[in-house]
């Protein structure tokens, strides 16, 4: 996986994070609550919307221990405020006694202003051209300078080595290890085929690293992207095959309208379509490993149950076989 183990600053268990603890974090910083508590959809960190005594609810976000470093996390930071001085609508980290990042008690946070929004209709061509134009203004700023201490998507760290930790510590069942070992062996070759097709010179930018609609707040205005926190280096078509669904002659589309946008703010290579499902393939292989290394946290075994059951393994084979075939077809092209 891409975590980064050398924090500076060693973070309790979320298990101690109580909501005193939350409440009195914000206190620390003179933001004062009035005791309201909601506790927000994230299992990576927690995030919590907190009412304030004289002004609008905030978030805290408390970041999963060990995760990242400090310097990953204040470039994350960093990036947003880029994004926001250009007046792309994302929502970046508050400045409070000068600082976006801030410790309480062990755990390190940080505090956002509250925006509400709903999810976009993906389904509509006006807005995904809306949200190609918000893309390609967002990689046109993320491609000025590259990110020193955040990761860069690749095949070893979203493929190579999450299958490594599945592999080495047992959670395949034994009598599936072979055949997931096999088939996600073949994907991996798949993904490589495609990264060769696609050729060396893909460039590698800032992106935002998770693009799905949940990420996503619609409102009157258009879209704005919340959590950076996946943010990182890699091909620009990360950032856009997310919002593609459907049956192949429907991304089609959605590719073509989503291009049209995107390409009035930054110019997009074709070469990167031969990566599309070779993306896909890897973020399922490093999302069952995400499961996996997360799987000493109680909220994780609350939240996915199913998780390493009998039947999640064998919908992995062949969730990865479709994917091997899928590969092997000639890249997604906008009509």
């Amino acid at each position: 996986m891409t975590a980064q183990r050398a924090v500076t600053v060693t973070s309790p268990t979320f298990s101690l994070l109580t909501p005193d603890c939350v409440i009195n974090a914000l206190d620390s910083l003179g933001c004062h609550s009035d005791g309201r508590l909601l506790a927000l959809n994230s299992y990576e960190n927690r995030v919590y919307q907190i009412g304030m005594e004289d002004s609008s609810p905030l978030v805290a976000k408390f970041y999963r221990p060990e995760r990242w470093t400090n310097a990953a996390i204040l470039e994350e930071h960093t990036f947003v405020q880029e994004l926001i001085e250009r007046e792309i609508p994302v929502v970046p980290a508050l400045v409070l006694g000068g600082k976006t990042l801030h410790t309480f008690e062990g755990f390190r946070f940080a505090v956002f202003p509250k925006h509400g929004g709903r999810a976009p209709e993906l389904e509509d061509r006006n807005t995904l051209e809306w949200m190609g134009r918000f893309l390609g203004r967002i990689h046109a700023i993320g491609a000025l300078k590259p990110f020193q201490h955040r990761p860069t998507l690749d095949i070893a760290s979203f493929g190579v080595e999450p299958l490594d930790f599945l592999l080495s510590n047992n959670f395949i069942p034994v009598d599936l290890d072979a055949a997931y070992r096999s088939v996600a062996e073949q994907a991996l070759t798949g993904v490589r085929h495609c990264f060769g097709r696609a050729g060396s010179n893909v460039r590698a930018l800032r992106l935002h690293g998770d693009c799905h609609a949940g990420n996503i707040l619609w409102t009157d205005d258009g879209p704005h992207f919340v959590d950076f926190d996946d943010s990182r280096m890699g091909p620009a078509v990360q950032d856009l095959w997310m919002l593609l669904s459907g049956e192949r002659a429907d991304m089609a589309r959605q590719l073509n309208d989503v291009l049209a946008g995107y390409e009035d703010f930054y110019d997009f290579d074709s070469c990167e379509l031969h990566l599309v499902e070779a993306l896909r393939t890897l973020r399922l292989i490093h999302y069952s490993a995400w499961l996996a290394q997360r799987w000493d946290d109680p909220a994780f075994k609350q939240a996915f149950p199913w998780f390493n059951t009998q039947r999640y393994w064998q919908d992995r084979i062949l969730e990865l076989r479709e994917q091997i075939a899928l590969m092997d077809e000639p890249p997604l092209w906008p009509v």
